[in-house]
């Protein structure tokens, strides 16, 4: 835990002071003037060292002593009590010193976490909240740098507000966390390898099973309104090219098979290519039509024996536990 916090903080701190890198373009139309000023405005504060760091967090400290005493009952000379005041306001200046100080970290990671859903100023403003608890729960005698523990902190509320707020469908907080895990493991494969990577590269990266990776694209997909403008001159809507698939369900039927057919997309995933087109078309997943072992047989190029053999050996794996497990629910 500690090892994965400072290669945290780390990274962070490469962005930490640059801000013309910035992109300040706001998804929800907030002007692109307001967020620049913003940003211009939190680059006048310089950055800490880490003496500084722990000298302004031994000043909350003492501020924070100082206010308590303050709030009992128990009587102080007039003297005393004006040596508190003064204590306890240094220790205000100092927490806010230490959060302004630290504003351009919240933004270096807040810009990760830009078009999945939510505007830039609203994540920086959850990145904010994060900060100021970071700044609460900071023991400068662990020996680490401020910005190392902050890291933690400003992505778990920025996470948080994600799984509340950014979605149509909400996910669990622990999903959205994985997710943005895997979000970021294709985009460091992408650089580093020069082309989209595979499911199979994601899942060595993260070490996950290929069906888990499967599994957090689809949460990562928004849904598209049927109400959507689609064509050149936009006067059609995307719902008048979607035909009724069963005119005599309800929209709890519907949902269903769009759940079960997004659950055996996923299992499928699992298996090798040639696994998944043989019981694709033999049970007609795609079209309605199910093909028969000599129709499957002449797709391939492969002897009718050959079909049957690869569709038993393919049955019995999705009749694993750790496949079949998925699609129970839908077994009625």
């Amino acid at each position: 835990m500690m090892e994965h916090r400072m290669r945290a903080g780390t990274e962070a701190e490469h962005g930490v002071d640059t801000l013309t890198d910035l992109d300040a373009t706001d998804e929800r139309g907030v002007s692109t003037d307001l967020v620049r000023a913003y940003l211009n405005g939190i680059g006048r504060t310089k950055l800490l060292t880490a003496a500084e760091e722990v000298d302004l967090a031994k000043r909350i400290e003492a501020g924070l002593f100082a206010e308590e005493k303050l709030s009992t009952c128990t009587p102080v000379s007039a003297g005393l009590h004006a040596d508190l005041e003064v204590v306890a306001q240094q220790g205000r200046a100092a927490k806010n010193h230490l959060l302004e100080a630290n504003l351009r970290l919240v933004v270096s990671i807040a810009k990760r976490y830009t078009g999945r859903g939510m505007a830039f100023l609203d994540l920086i403003q959850e990145g904010n909240l994060g900060l100021i608890r970071a700044v609460e729960k900071f023991d400068y005698t662990k020996g680490y740098k401020f910005s190392t523990y902050a890291t933690w902190w400003i992505r778990q509320a920025i996470t948080r507000a994600m799984a509340d707020q950014a979605r149509t469908i909400r996910i669990p907080v622990h999903m959205v966390e994985q997710v943005n895990r895997m979000v970021r493991a294709r985009r460091e494969l992408s650089v580093s390898l020069g082309r989209e990577p595979t499911v199979a590269e994601v899942a060595r990266a993260l070490d996950v099973p290929e069906y888990q990776v499967i599994e957090l694209i689809s949460y990562d997909r928004e849904p598209v309104s049927l109400d959507q403008a689609v064509g050149e001159d936009g006067e059609s809507a995307l719902g008048d090219f979607v035909a009724s698939v069963d005119p005599a369900g309800g929209p709890g039927d519907t949902a269903a098979q769009g759940e079960l057919r997004n659950e055996v997309s996923i299992v499928l995933a699992t298996l090798s290519q040639r696994e998944q087109a043989v019981i694709r078309l033999r049970f007609g997943l795609d079209d309605g039509r199910q093909r028969t072992l000599d129709e499957v047989g002449r797709e391939f190029g492969l002897s009718r024996e050959r079909i049957r053999q690869i569709e038993k050996v393919t049955l019995l794996k999705l009749r694993a536990p750790e496949r079949a497990q998925r699609l129970e629910a839908y077994a009625s």
